[in-house]
């Protein structure tokens, strides 16, 4: 059975538990999942609702950025101290919501390396709960729609130029993007130890220099 065979017939036999990855998934990240799944979709070989997966994309978006906000709100300070590696991602946050509030909390899913840590920050200064939700639920509508359908549409025209090698392309591209992603948690889970082992070493010997 070919790679592009298997993802197919997964999708297929198992369409609710695609929904949950893609809930779980865009809750922690995931513009890239819900563009090549659009993708997939377009190809009528995997039998799945591309309003479903905006659906859930949207409500993963949402739910995920709204659980940040409360976690900034309740823990920000303390939890920036154990975050030495996120320093420069914190201080660009802080500059572009000072700079225009609202166009910030209503793009900053757009831009790449501050989804997670921009509603954290939001949350830290004070934003009303209100004007929160109300602006984070029309950008993660916009957000999700725009993947979702900008991946059915990129589906389109790789069918359109490619034919049936498309389906392939976009298989390829699945476990490309498995791979990524999992090489970028192992580097950054290292990388943050290693911060981790640096600001403790640090804070030992200033304790031991008093």
């Amino acid at each position: 059975m070919s790679l592009e065979q298997w993802i197919v017939d997964f999708a297929n036999n198992y369409g609710p538990l695609i929904y949950l990855v893609i809930l779980v998934w865009t809750f922690l990240e995931g513009e890239t999942v819900v563009l090549v799944t659009g993708a997939l979709i377009s190809g009528g070989s995997v039998h799945l609702s591309v309003w479903l997966l905006a659906l859930f994309a949207f409500l993963g978006s949402f739910g995920g950025d709204q659980a940040w906000f409360y976690i900034g709100r309740t823990y920000g300070t303390p939890l920036l101290k154990r975050w030495p590696t996120m320093a420069r991602k914190v201080e660009f946050a802080f500059t572009l919501l000072r700079r225009q509030e609202n166009l910030f909390i209503l793009s900053f899913r757009f831009i790449y390396g501050l989804r997670n840590i921009s509603p954290f920050i939001i949350g830290m200064t004070g934003v009303s709960r209100v004007k929160f939700v109300v602006l984070n639920m029309l950008a993660a509508g916009v957000w999700a729609n725009t993947f979702a359908w900008g991946g059915y549409t990129l589906g389109k025209v790789l069918e359109t130029y490619l034919g049936e090698s498309s389906q392939a392309v976009l298989a390829v591209l699945v476990v490309i993007i498995l791979c990524v992603t999992l090489v970028n948690w192992f580097h950054q889970r290292r990388k943050n130890a290693a911060a981790d082992a640096a600001a403790a070493l640090a804070n030992q010997d200033a304790t031991d220099a008093k």
